[in-house]
């Protein structure tokens, strides 16, 4: 289960594990001791600090705005799949409309 952290805890973070960084000998032994001490998973403290470096532009990714963008779109193609199937139904069910003979 995925436990949401408010956007400033995060922030509070990371500032913590770049003040730890020099204290130790590994980034991830500064990010498993911050991690300890906040309760939180160092995986997910991990997985924090690259997406704000992507975010920032100092490592390669998709930053977070991309990533909006991209699940933004893929709602709208399915929403849109979902409006052409709809349109291909009813144009399918008036073609047969016009196709039955009249009783006049």
């Amino acid at each position: 289960m995925s436990k949401q952290y408010p956007r400033d805890f995060r922030d509070r973070a990371l500032r913590l594990v770049d003040e730890a960084l020099p204290d130790h000998e590994t980034e991830f032994a500064a990010i498993t001791h911050v991690a300890g001490k906040l309760g939180v998973s160092p995986e997910a403290l991990r997985r924090w600090r690259r997406q704000a470096q992507i975010d920032a532009g100092t490592r390669l990714g998709i930053s977070s705005e991309e990533n909006a963008e991209i699940k933004r779109l893929k709602r709208e193609v399915l929403e849109l799949k979902r409006t052409n199937e709809i349109l291909k139904a009813a144009s399918a069910f008036f073609a047969s409309e016009l196709d039955r003979p009249t009783l006049r």
